[in-house]
């Protein structure tokens, strides 16, 4: 559902989703279920004119938007997630059939992303609070306040569906920004069920808009005055091609890219409970997660009892649920093939049927093998041996990524000591599942720049105006 002063039916674009899935129409959104390769439902790209009636609508919104008291923004996104959750058992079948999540887990989904909403009503006004600065440099006062920028606009990722768009437009409705979204093209469905949550809220027409835009349509939409950010969850290649559009019209971007996140294990009481966190950490969301640990980097002494407990473990948890979508099976296949002729041992449980794809654990993968360096998306691990922390460190940075990371010993200075090494933009020791709507989430090296959730999240697209008074 969307207002009758916006276009029938807007909802951005992703340089990372055509690049990544050639094979879809690149006219059209469209749900494909994974379970069964059906095309479910197609959705017809916007026209130009749509693309442009959409940012001038975010634009026209803005001041009205930016003018209202915070505590007022805070209300509608307030409201936002609590209509995530009264509607959480049909936004949860959405993404079931869209990408394949099993539906407890997208209800699962939809409760956190409620929970971030959450978050950014009950610290809207704390955040937003004008910050005093000492003046040393002469007579008066001087402080910052956080003014909104404009329109930012959302390239979301197809993943977690809800999640996603939660942590980038929650903190950027609070500030007094409108919001440009853009959904992957494989979840137009849930992109229209999150209009019509922002519409039912309270936001006003133009404060929330999706528009289903092609790749050729969005260097339109970054160069147009009033859109004043870009926020991209996705691959490298969409990173490069979105990063590169921005600078060129010299935009504020954040960029959440791919990651191949370390799982240290140094010591440990109880190797059954590590190995536990360890398949948790692998397989979560079907392994499709850029922060799933995908490397396991496990000391000398502990080797072949974890690699025995791991596997059995993984193996025997096996994936349920498809991946997003046929081809990411045959795209993970072929990585898996090739790291298998390249001298990679596998242990799995079965074939690939379509987009089911069979747990599985690479051993004896060496520098020289394509898939050392390589980020899998799906329920596949790699385990390394290392010969003590020193060497743990150094294999754990030798990886374009550095998004997570985590560390596992009962030593706690061990604990604090690696995690001082490691170049990453998170460190979780001795625990998985640990992210929260205050805790910034983001990395560094090719896994991209800037932060979201909590008070860093809320910084990146907002003016902090210096005023100071002198006399």
């Amino acid at each position: 559902m969307l207002s009758p002063q916006l276009p029938d039916r807007v909802v951005t674009t992703q340089a990372l989703h055509f690049i990544q899935n050639p094979e879809r129409n690149p006219m059209e959104y469209a749900v494909l279920d994974p379970r069964t390769g059906e095309t479910i439902r197609t959705f017809p790209l916007a026209t130009d004119e749509e693309v442009s009636k959409a940012v001038e609508a975010t634009a026209a919104a803005h001041r009205g938007w930016a003018n209202t008291p915070p505590s007022e923004r805070a209300a509608v996104v307030r409201k936002v997630g609590q209509l995530h959750v009264e509607r959480a058992e049909e936004l949860a079948r959405i993404i079931e059939q869209e990408m394949g999540k099993p539906h407890a887990d997208g209800v699962a989904e939809v409760n956190y992303a409620a929970s971030i909403y959450q978050y950014y009503a009950d610290h809207a006004e704390e955040f937003l609070a004008d910050e005093p600065i000492e003046v040393t440099s002469g007579e008066g006062t001087a402080f910052v306040r956080r003014a909104s920028l404009g329109t930012v606009l959302g390239i979301m990722p197809w993943n977690f569906p809800y999640y996603q768009v939660s942590r980038f437009a929650g903190p950027n409705l609070v500030t007094g920004n409108t919001v440009l979204l853009k959904h992957a093209p494989q979840c137009p469905e849930s992109a229209a069920a999150l209009q019509e949550i922002f519409l039912d809220a309270g936001c006003p027409a133009g404060v929330y808009v999706n528009v289903y835009a092609s790749n050729e349509q969005i260097e339109a939409v970054i160069a147009a005055p009033s859109v004043r950010g870009v926020s991209l969850t996705g691959s490298e290649r969409a990173g490069e091609a979105v990063g590169a559009i921005a600078g060129k019209h010299l935009k504020k971007v954040v960029l959440e890219l791919g990651g191949s996140d370390p799982f240290i294990v140094l010591s440990t009481h109880d190797m059954a409970a590590t190995a536990e966190a360890a398949v948790a950490a692998r397989i979560d969301n079907t392994g499709q997660s850029c922060n799933a640990a995908k490397r396991i980097l496990v000391v000398d002494g502990l080797y072949d009892a974890f690699v025995t407990a791991f596997r059995d473990k993984l193996l025997a948890a096996g994936p349920e649920a498809p991946l997003s979508s046929p081809r990411a099976a045959a795209v993970l296949a072929a990585q898996v093939d090739r790291a298998v002729a390249q001298g990679a041992q596998l242990a799995s449980t079965g074939q690939r049927k379509g987009a089911y794809f069979p747990a599985g654990v690479l051993t004896d993968v060496h520098p020289d093998n394509d898939v050392y360096h390589q980020e899998l998306f799906g329920p596949v691990a790699q385990v390394h041996r290392v010969r003590d922390e020193e060497h743990a460190v150094e294999m754990a940075n030798d990886t374009p990524y550095g998004l997570g990371s985590y560390v596992f010993t009962t030593d706690p200075a061990q604990a604090q000591r690696v995690a001082d090494q490691l170049d990453v933009g998170m460190v979780f020791i001795n625990g998985v599942g640990a992210e929260g709507p205050e805790l910034p989430f983001g990395g560094t090296k090719r896994s991209g720049f800037g932060r979201e959730l909590g008070r860093y999240g809320m910084d990146e697209f907002v003016n902090k105006k210096l005023i100071r008074t002198v006399a």
